[in-house]
């Protein structure tokens, strides 16, 4: 089986999407961020001292998702025509889910922006809140469907 991002000696290489027809394309993605119950509070109260989590959350999320070629190193740098984020709080498990929705008309897939997306909403979730719990796991990153290009349409 041929790698996609190797050259003939194995090494890696960009795949080059230049021949590839421009589709619309979307992908969603998902990720899970469990707090201690004081910090959940604190966010669903908006007392936390750093200011408005979600919000700040939600705001570097999308900068992140429009950064994901400068931190992953083989990934393309394609334009997107949409993003965004979205926090259901969910009491009873002191937890937030993150999801994201990131759309683009390119010639390779927005996956890995819509994944970026979640991770660093989540990564800020932890930053703003670490002073009330260092326990804070963030979980279950994952790619819940993605539209458009070659390999067609993806559902978890």
């Amino acid at each position: 089986m041929k790698l996609s991002h190797t050259d003939n000696t194995g090494k890696a290489k960009m795949v080059d999407v230049s021949n590839k027809s421009y589709t619309e394309r979307s992908a969603k993605a998902y990720c899970k961020v469990y707090l201690n119950r004081e910090a959940f509070l604190s966010i669903l109260d908006n007392t936390i001292e750093k200011g408005d989590v979600l919000s700040v959350a939600k705001i570097g999320a999308i900068q992140a998702a429009k950064k994901t070629s400068e931190l992953i190193p083989l990934c393309h740098n394609i334009f997107i025509s949409f993003i965004d984020v979205v926090f259901n709080l969910i009491e009873k498990e002191n937890a937030i889910e993150i999801t994201s929705l990131a759309k683009t008309n390119a010639g390779t897939g927005i996956e890995m922006e819509a994944i970026t997306a979640v991770s660093i909403a989540g990564v800020i979730i932890y930053d703003m809140c670490k002073s009330i719990d260092k326990g804070i796991r963030i979980s279950d990153i994952h790619l819940v469907s993605k539209t458009g290009g070659k390999s067609g349409d993806y559902n978890v």
